[in-house]
């Protein structure tokens, strides 16, 4: 909480001395914490990888000079600490709420305006792969992006071991024209930030489609209940869960976005802003329909379960009645009593082994007929 009461100070000079007076604030880098750091104009890169100290620097001698307008700085983080992470916020004058939540993460997706800036929190998600779906696969691995996206800068925070953007980072540079979406400022960032994560997200629900079709064919293959699908079926409906909680938080935020009112984004971006939202409903709408296949699963594999039980139990019923016929009869003879029927009668003997096995095999005949047995 020392860095976050720092901050809170921090924010309000800042704000009392004014826009420039942000950038005039000297405190460490963030080190080894920093992924790439670098200075665009035009869309173009300027420069090779900086210390964010130096792109502040170069931004703000850029923007003293006619040709400068539009120059902003990208700073990619990876878990920077608290100390780490301090001199930057200070430098940028980022709300200590949203520094909190950068550096600590475990947060719900979400976007939210701090004044001028825009801090937007992403979970991102990576497809496990498995040879074979089991009771305690993992199937999608959460990560976490958040981006600042200001004026003149974009902060991006990673926190997990995959979404990284250095692909998507030369990406865009490679498209480095006034045409390109760098060359639109931070706000096209932030979009192309939000389309790379969505993305993401259609590839990990085509994966995830053919795990359902396995669980499905597998509940109503001919083993029927007697398969251990429940332990997997659960624990896929956990993974899904899991990716519907990454998905449905993100879809009013992306069309606020795309709204005219958000004056913080370009209406040019606010056009991709909305293609983004409708692949972020596409992809929503896939993961509840999963959501509501696996339960349905769920429930016609107990089902199943349920009805495998009752036919293990009349085919026990239907055996036990067969051989209580012999125990009842034997037990009568096995009585020690001097007149009974056919005792002393010379083929007794096999007369009542011979009515047992009549009684028996017409019982198991009636059993099968009944399906029983």
């Amino acid at each position: 909480m020392s860095m976050i009461n720092s901050l809170r100070a921090a924010v309000r000079t800042n704000r009392r001395r004014g826009a420039a007076g942000v950038y005039d604030v000297a405190s460490d880098d963030a080190g080894s914490a920093v992924v790439d750091c670098a200075v665009y104009q035009h869309g173009k890169r300027k420069g090779e990888t900086c210390s964010p100290r130096e792109a502040v620097r170069r931004v703000k001698a850029e923007k003293q000079l006619p040709e400068g307008v539009g120059s902003f700085s990208w700073i990619g983080l990876h878990e920077p600490t608290e100390a780490e992470f301090e001199g930057i916020a200070q430098r940028f004058g980022l709300h200590p709420l949203a520094v909190e939540d950068a550096v600590h993460a475990h947060q719900r997706p979400k976007v939210e305006r701090y004044d001028d800036v825009l801090f937007a929190v992403f979970k991102t998600i990576r497809y496990v792969e498995h040879d074979q779906l089991t009771p305690t696969s993992e199937v999608v691995e959460t990560g976490e992006l958040m981006v600042f996206a200001g004026p003149d800068f974009v902060i991006t925070v990673r926190h997990g071991g995959h979404g990284s953007l250095q692909e998507l980072r030369h990406r865009l540079e490679a498209d480095a024209d006034e045409a390109g979406l760098l060359a639109k400022g931070p706000a096209a960032v932030l979009h192309a930030i939000a389309d790379h994560v969505v993305d993401n997200y259609l590839l990990v629900a085509e994966r995830l489609q053919n795990d359902v079709d396995e669980i499905e064919y597998g509940v109503f293959s001919a083993k029927g209940g007697r398969s251990s699908d429940v332990g997997r079926v659960y624990q896929l409906k956990r993974e899904v869960l899991e990716f519907k909680r990454a998905v449905v938080p993100l879809l009013r935020p992306m069309q606020q976005l795309s709204e005219p009112l958000q004056r913080l984004v370009d209406p040019d971006i606010q056009k991709y802003f909305r293609d983004v939202a409708d692949h972020l409903a596409r992809v929503a709408e896939q993961v509840h329909g999963f959501d509501e296949l696996l339960n349905s699963l769920l429930q016609a594999n107990l089902a199943q379960v349920s009805v495998a039980q009752n036919e293990d139990m009349r085919k026990i019923t239907a055996w036990a009645a067969i051989f209580a016929v012999p125990t009842m009869i034997t037990g009568v003879y096995g009585m020690n009593f001097e007149y009974m029927p056919e005792l002393h009668h010379k083929y007794g003997y096999p007369m009542v082994l011979g009515a047992i096995a009549l009684i028996c095999v017409g019982m198991y005949r009636g059993f099968r007929r009944n399906g029983w047995l």
